[in-house]
């Protein structure tokens, strides 16, 4: 006998998506005028803010497409869902965005080895527009559910706003100083910082394609206030795991003298795995503690009868 638990949950990917379409909107809107305006001034800030844009626009339909996805219900052959879509969605975003990072590293070695004049008026003008978008953008998926999905597609905005930081910054100290390497030494700062958040997200997505427990869920605590419960005499082979990065599952046997008791332990083991740890599903096997060797020896010496 053996129980299976669907927590209620409510996913708000619904309005994930809806905010990551209108941050699509947007950012695709001036990527194209980003990109004619790097190429104008022939700044690497500014073609790399823009690069940062056009992969922005493709990672923000990723993770609208992936948020659509994991909406949809289960079925026979998925079971949980397609609550892993936004997984997969996140580490497609944070692909795309090392390759980015790899790129613009290799392009601002070149550019300090081979100083190339650059447009600061054009930079900064250019830089200036573009960091409103991207406050903008930003500002709209920080309203939204906090999820893997919109973490990564955040990382890239985040990553195009200290962009048109740095485009701006270049601008101006050569506008002012004709001082050419700090065009190349900003994009290799900011590399540096988006390159260490997207190691941070990929971590995160690893760890849930990999089935880990739960960053925040420490396992021996949770065994500890499962093994409390009265009429608990034990928990084996317990097993916590994430279908996304708000949605975590649970499962494991637990040993009892009675099973008369289980419908009452179990509301209360349901209860500490959804209000203590956020677990919302949860399948627990209740059974009978089993006889060492000795007592079942003991037993059959006395006559008593045990059932195991």
């Amino acid at each position: 006998m053996s129980k299976h638990e669907h927590g209620g949950h409510s996913h708000g990917n619904a309005g994930s998506t809806k905010l990551l379409i209108i941050s699509l909107i947007f950012t695709t809107a001036y990527a194209g005028v980003e990109v004619v305006g790097g190429i104008w001034a022939n700044s690497l800030a500014l073609i790399a803010d823009a690069g940062h844009m056009i992969t922005d626009s493709l990672s923000l339909g990723i993770g609208a497409f992936a948020a659509w996805l994991s909406q949809r219900r289960a079925s026979k052959t998925h079971t949980y869902g397609f609550a892993r879509a936004e997984v997969i969605g996140a580490l497609v975003n944070v692909l795309f965005m090392l390759g980015i990072v790899v790129w613009i590293v290799f392009a601002a070695f070149e550019r300090l080895a081979n100083p190339q004049e650059v447009g600061g008026p054009t930079v900064m003008v250019v830089a200036f527009i573009g960091l409103l978008v991207n406050i903008v953008v930003a500002w709209i998926l920080f309203r939204g559910e906090k999820n893997m999905n919109v973490r990564a597609a955040l990382l890239h905005v985040m990553g195009d706003l200290a962009g048109s930081v740095a485009a701006l910054l270049a601008g101006l100290v050569i506008y002012f100083t004709d001082w050419l390497p700090i065009d190349p030494l900003l994009s290799l700062l900011i590399t540096l910082l988006i390159g260490i958040a997207s190691v941070n997200v990929l971590r995160d997505v690893l760890r849930v394609l990999m089935e880990g427990a739960p960053a925040h869920i420490d396992i021996d605590e949770l065994e500890r206030a499962m093994a409390n419960v009265e009429g608990v005499v034990g928990v084996r082979h317990l097993h916590v795991w994430s279908l996304s990065s708000s949605r975590h599952a649970l499962s494991a046997q637990i040993e009892l003298h009675d099973l008369d008791e289980w419908e009452e332990i179990l509301a209360h083991l349901l209860d500490i795995s959804r209000s203590r740890f956020s677990i919302q599903h949860s399948t627990l096997q209740p059974e009978l503690k089993r006889l060492t060797r000795s007592h079942a020896v003991n037993s059959r010496r006395t006559g008593q009868v045990s059932s195991c």
